[in-house]
C-alpha cells in the first residue's frame, strides 16, 4: 500500500486554499478593511491540547495566496507530537492578512492534525505487532488526499485512494460478477498489474479467492478465531486485511491474529478537531 507525501501534493494544497479562502473571504474580507493597511503585527498560534501536528504545507499557502509579505514561522513539523499550550507558530506582517487568513489556516491545521492525532493513537496500540493499518475512502469531499496524507503523520497507512487504483471487490460486485472467481478474472483482464482485492465473509469464501488469485483478502467481520484459521490457511498466498466494525478496544486482539493490515473508516471519519488558538499583537 503507497502511502502519499509532501511533496507530490502541491497542487492539490493550492486548490485546497484557494477554495477555502473563495468560500471564506468571498468579495472581500470586510471587518478587515477597518484595519488601517498599512498596519503591521505579530500573530502567535497556540493548541490547547496534546496533538499530532499536520497541515503546515496548507497554512504556508494560505498566506501565500492572501499576501506574500507574510512570514510564517514553524515551531513545529508535520508529524511531531506536541503539548497543550505549546506555541506551533509565529505570523507577522500586514494585519488585515493575519486575520483574514486565521480562519482558513486554522481550519486546516486543526482538522488535518485532528486526523494525524487519530491515526497516532491507533498506530500506538499496535506497535508492538507486525500490522499495518490502513484507512478508508470515508474522508471529507475535496479533502481526501489532505486527510490520506494526515493519517501518514500519525504513523498509519493509505489503503487505495479511490476507485481508479486498485479493484476491491465486495459482495454486490461478486452477485453480480457471477461468483468470486468470474469477478477476480474479470479484473486482472481489465486492468493487469492493478492489485485485486475481494471482501470474504466466510473461510469458504476466502480459499475462493486464493484459489483465483486475489492479491489482498478483506475479511469481513469475521471472528478471531476464524481470522487465525485464514492466516494458516494463506499462508502468504495473498496478503490479509481485517475490516468491519473494528475499534479501540478490539484492535489488538484482531492485529494480534497475524493479519498483514487493518483498515480503520474512524481514523479519518471520526475525528474532532483540535483546539488551537491564535494571539495578536500589533
Amino acid at each position: 500500500m503507497p502511502n502519499l507525501i509532501l511533496a507530490d501534493l502541491g497542487a492539490e494544497i493550492n486548490a485546497n486554499v484557494r477554495s477555502a479562502l473563495r468560500e471564506d473571504i468571498g468579495s472581500g474580507d470586510i471587518t478587515a478593511q477597518l484595519i488601517p493597511e498599512e498596519r503591521l503585527a505579530h500573530a502567535t498560534i497556540i493548541t490547547r491540547e496534546n496533538a499530532t501536528i499536520c497541515g503546515t504545507a496548507w497554512v504556508d499557502e494560505v498566506f501565500r495566496q492572501l499576501d506574500p509579505r507574510v512570514a510564517v514561522h514553524w515551531q513545529v513539523a508535520d508529524g511531531q507530537q506536541v503539548s497543550a499550550n505549546q506555541a506551533l507558530f509565529h505570523l507577522e506582517g500586514p494585519a488585515r492578512a493575519l486575520l483574514s487568513g486565521e480562519r482558513s489556516a486554522l481550519n486546516f491545521l486543526q482538522s488535518l492534525s485532528a486526523v494525524a492525532t487519530r491515526a497516532r493513537y491507533y498506530a500506538d496500540l499496535v506497535k508492538d505487532t507486525h500490522v499495518k493499518l490502513l484507512d478508508t475512502r470515508k474522508t471529507l469531499p475535496g479533502l481526501r488526499l489532505a486527510q490520506k496524507y494526515a493519517v501518514t503523520c500519525g504513523g498509519c497507512h493509505n489503503h487505495r485512494i479511490g476507485l481508479y487504483d486498485a479493484f476491491l471487490i465486495k459482495e454486490n460486485h461478486i452477485a453480480a460478477c457471477g461468483g468470486i472467481a468470474l469477478a477476480i478474472n474479470a479484473a486482472h483482464k481489465i486492468a493487469p498489474g492493478k492489485p485485486v482485492e475481494v471482501e470474504v465473509e466466510s473461510l469458504d469464501e476466502l480459499k475462493q479467492a486464493l484459489d483465483a488469485g486475489a492479491d489482498i483478502v478483506m475479511l469481513d467481520e469475521l471472528s478471531l478465531d476464524d481470522m487465525r484459521i485464514a492466516v494458516a490457511l494463506t499462508a502468504g498466498r495473498a496478503k490479509l486485511e481485517a475490516s468491519g466494525g473494528i475499534n479501540e478496544s478490539t484492535l489488538h486482539a484482531i492485529a494480534a491474529t497475524g493479519v498483514d493490515y487493518v483498515s480503520i473508516g474512524a481514523m479519518t471519519k471520526d475525528v474532532k478537531a483540535v483546539d488551537l488558538s491564535m494571539r495578536l499583537s500589533l
